[in-house]
């Protein structure tokens, strides 16, 4: 198969490749449901040497420069009560998170989660967490310019792999809301 963007040596439907997946992506694909048919989704092994987005996008792409998109996740915070979210923003702009995110989660403080809250929450590694297969309760904030791509390239759940995404399905996720200006 050949990928839909980018410049792949291997491109395989996602339900074809569960093994390649962590254990909540896997599951998610596996259980698809929304108006993009989940062979749709597509799984590119990449070589974690070219991670730096600078080195990836020469490697396999400079279009995926503009066809990326960063899964965040974050701890808003008001009073003793903490709610993590996942956010979804291209990854040339940054995610709003005291502004936007803050308001959206209805917290006095937003942040970053720490590394070990997001690996620990999520059953993804570090540097590959995507929002396919988060928690069903977490809100997934997707930014606007996110759904309306195509394909979009985002982490597999590991930081070997990527998926490409078609963007509408990123508003079909489960706690999915499309947010105007989540990305600045």
């Amino acid at each position: 198969m050949h990928a839909p963007i980018g410049n792949f040596d291997q491109a395989t439907p996602a339900p074809d490749c569960l093994d390649e997946l962590t254990r909540p992506v896997a599951h998610a694909v596996r259980h698809w449901r929304g108006s993009v048919p989940a062979e749709q989704i597509v799984y590119v092994e990449t070589d974690p040497q070219w991670a730096d987005t600078a080195v990836f996008v020469e490697h396999y792409g400079r279009d995926l420069l503009e066809q990326s998109a960063n899964c965040v996740v974050v701890a808003g915070r008001r009073g003793g009560d903490t709610r993590l979210a996942a956010c979804v923003a291209l990854s040339t702009t940054r995610v709003d998170v005291n502004g936007v995110v803050r308001r959206r989660l209805d917290a006095r403080k937003a942040s970053f989660a720490p590394m070990d809250v997001a690996v620990g929450e999520t059953g993804m590694e570090y540097g590959g967490i995507t929002p396919i297969g988060l928690p069903a309760h977490w809100p997934i904030l997707v930014d606007s310019a996110v759904v309306d791509l195509p394909y979009v390239l985002v982490g597999s759940g590991r930081r070997r792999g990527k998926l490409l995404v078609p963007g509408k399905a990123f508003a079909e996720l489960p706690g999915a809301e499309v947010v105007e200006g989540l990305g600045i």
